[in-house]
Formats: C-alpha cells, structure tokens, sequence
C-alpha cells in the first residue's frame, strides 16, 4: 500500500462483523487518539432502511460518508488523532473521505465470509440483520496498491490484531521522520 507521512487518522474498514468497532476502540485506546463509530452518523433514514433489511444505495452512503470525512478533519483541525469504524466498502467511498482528509489511513478487516457469517449471526445488531451481509461483500473493493492503509486477517484475537497494526503504524511513522 501507498504510504507518506505519518499517521493521525485511521479509518478501520471492512463489511459488517468484520471487528471494526472492537478493533476501532481498541486501537484507539492505545493510540490514545479519538475514536467513533461510522454508524453514530447515519441519518435516521438510512438506519431505517438498514433494519428493514434494506441494502444502503451510493446516494444513501454519499452524505454519510461526507459528515464521517467531516467529522474526521475537525479532530484533525485541532492537532488531534482519530480513528473511526466506517465501512468504507468501496474505492469511492474511500475517495469520499480522502476529499475530507486526503492522507487518511485504511485498516482493512478482512475474513472469509464463513467467519464474518458467524460472527453477525451470533451478535445482536440494532440496524445490521444478517440478510444484508450478502450485499456488502458485494460491494466490497479490497485497498488497492496506490492506497495509503494495510490489510489484516481477522482470525487472530483483538488484542493481537491490535498489536500487529501498532506495529505497522510505528514502523510507517519511524520511515516518515
């Protein structure tokens, strides 16, 4: 992946029960940065949709992704860290933030749909049923080459998961300076 200059914003992506939230805490936590969930900045239409069962459109995602992208340069305007668990499926999604914070950094949750199934079927989502965990490996668009970010394999435990991409973050910083 594409990196320059050191890390301040990270968006921890991936389709739903890929771990987002639970790594996105964490990782925040030790960084000691901002952390939010994506999901606090749907519009009540979209989580709507959503708990009907309902796959979110572009033009559903498009204003979300700008206030997330918005909320993540005003962390930035004051001198601080961020990261947010957001989806961010696909590379125009990914455009979208980076039109707010051109030099954020993407964590890629990424896990076979088998695990990723489990995972949401045993969790009580208020918004995100099972029955639309098809649609997003659908839109799924893994970080390509020229994009600033890593990918992760979700089978290890959180705290591990954490670890490496601490690791990842502290060598990227240490190559910028």
């Amino acid at each position: 992946m594409l990196q320059a200059t050191e890390v301040r914003s990270i968006v921890v992506m991936g389709v739903s029960g890929s771990g987002k939230s639970t790594i996105g805490q964490a990782l925040a936590d030790r960084l000691g940065a901002e952390f939010a969930d994506g999901d606090s900045f749907h519009p009540v239409e979209n989580v709507e949709k959503m708990a009907a069962g309902q796959a979110l459109t572009d033009a559903d995602r498009l204003p979300w992704l700008r206030t997330v992208g918005q909320y993540i340069r005003g962390v930035e305007s004051e001198h601080a860290s961020s990261v947010v668990a957001c989806s961010a499926l696909k590379r125009t999604y990914r455009d979208a933030l980076r039109e707010q914070v051109p030099d954020l950094f993407f964590v890629f949750l990424d896990g076979s749909r088998e695990v990723i199934h489990d995972r949401v079927v045993a969790r009580n989502h208020e918004f995100m049923p099972p029955s639309l965990l098809d649609s997003q490996f659908a839109s799924l668009e893994p970080l390509e080459a020229d994009e600033r970010g890593m990918r992760i394999d979700i089978t290890s435990v959180p705290d591990e998961i954490v670890s490496h991409i601490e690791a990842e973050l502290r060598r990227l910083n240490v190559e910028t300076n």
